[in-house]
């Protein structure tokens, strides 16, 4: 049922692992809308990323859960060598249930509570701080473990990218003269272990971006180790691997990225003292968002000042559009090659006017019971659903390597919404 792929895509022609008709046969046991995600994609992908960092013994891609939360997932990315990303209580314990613990997650919170801080301990978790303060919060209330890393935040010497914003207007992670001080009272309280993060791009389609910041990260472990007579054990680059949501962008080629901060690292870490120093991935959107599809009908057409195509599917299913204006491309199934030419804002059912999926978007001409796709909705899709209007988070489904499909996540039902009052 699904096509295989060897590599990520670095075509920006926007298909789908599917016909109308298997479509179509799956609408019959999970009505629209829902989600449907590419197993056999998703796990080409990981390998193409691991192999392009193969040259670095110890190499990890811890995947950032918030983006896709289903614990499925999890077990294939597991599968395929991933850590986990949390920045949560909640994320840790889906990490917990799915037998993910120790230092393959890695905890990078901000504003912790400590029986947060508390969990990630007693999992083993790699624990990352936000800030400076933290070294004693989490030192007077859970101890501070033999291994601790700090989140970087490089402020006006390094620009964020548009989506991020200047990184010295974000709310997370030390400055450069908060990390010396950091890991001076760590190494106090006794560290014995450390790593550094950094994380000042999302949705980044240049892939210099990311050679930069392993730079960055490479000369303020050299810096460390002069100061402070410190060797890290890893750097972690973060994540922010953009993906191409629109026709005509280029996707990021991996082995652009290895090769270069390959490059970097031989220049700058390699022969030296800190060598071997193991590098860290913590991409969400780039491993599961080009492989995630929104199907939805189309299940009425309304013209004002303007047209608009209403579908089952509404900003709760999917913020992103109307929370931030993004681009998701749509396809309406048997009518790929069919002219363009409506007009159209893509509607959901929502009472606020930004419940819109596209603005004067240019679709085929449709008729109620379209299935409409929308494509790169796999990572920060699902997750991001909310119950505004008593509107229900949709189900989530899995087209396995096989070609079967698997039930992943149920959709919600009006008992959920109801379970938790009190009246």
């Amino acid at each position: 049922m699904s096509s295989p792929i060897t590599s990520p895509a670095t075509s920006t022609e926007k298909t789908v692992p599917f016909t109308k008709a298997q479509i179509d046969e799956i609408r019959k046991t999970h009505p629209t809308p829902f989600y449907l995600y590419d197993e056999a994609a998703i796990r080409a992908n990981v390998r193409a990323l691991n192999e392009a960092f193969s040259w670095c013994p110890g190499f990890r891609e811890y995947f950032a859960v918030k983006a896709t939360p289903n614990p499925r997932l999890l077990q294939i990315l597991m599968e395929e060598g991933c850590g986990a990303d949390c920045s949560s209580l909640g994320e840790l314990l889906l990490c917990e249930r799915v037998g993910m613990t120790g230092e393959k997650v890695m905890f990078t919170s901000n504003n912790t509570l400590a029986k947060d801080y508390q969990k990630a301990r007693d999992l083993g978790a790699v624990i990352n701080l936000d800030d400076l303060t933290h070294v004693e919060y989490l030192d007077e209330n859970v101890g501070t473990p033999d291994l601790i890393c700090f989140r970087y935040n490089p402020g006006p010497l390094r620009e964020g990218n548009v989506i991020i914003g200047k990184p010295e207007e974000a709310k997370f992670g030390f400055t450069r003269e908060q990390l010396f001080t950091g890991y001076r009272q760590a190494l106090e309280k006794g560290a014995t272990r450390f790593g550094l993060h950094t994380m000042v791009a999302s949705n980044e389609l240049n892939p210099e971006f990311f050679v930069e910041t392993a730079v960055m990260l490479f000369e303020l472990a050299i810096d460390l180790h002069k100061e402070l007579g410190i060797k890290l054990e890893f750097v972690n680059l973060g994540g922010g691997m953009g993906i191409p949501y629109r026709p005509g962008e280029i996707a990021l080629d991996y082995e652009v990225i290895g090769s270069g901060v390959k490059a970097a690292y031989d220049r700058l870490i390699g022969g030296t003292e800190l060598d071997p120093l193991t590098i860290y991935l913590e991409n969400g959107r780039i491993i599961t968002g080009p492989y995630g599809y929104l199907v939805t009908e189309v299940v009425h057409a309304k013209n004002t000042y303007k047209n608009y195509v209403g579908v089952d599917a509404c900003m709760a299913n999917l913020m992103r559009p109307g929370m931030y204006g993004s681009y998701h491309h749509m396809s309406i199934l048997g009518k790929e090659s069919a002219p363009h030419d409506l007009k159209a804002d893509v509607v959901g059912s929502l009472c606020e006017n930004n419940d819109k999926f596209a603005i004067d978007r240019q679709l085929p001409q449709v008729e109620r019971g379209d299935v409409m796709i929308i494509h790169d909705a796999g990572a920060h899709g699902h997750s991001m659903g909310f119950q505004y209007n008593a509107k229900l988070r949709s189900a989530e489904l899995l087209l396995g390597a096989d070609g079967n499909v698997e039930l992943i996540r149920r959709a919600e039902t009006m008992d959920d919404y109801f379970a938790t009052l009190n009246f």
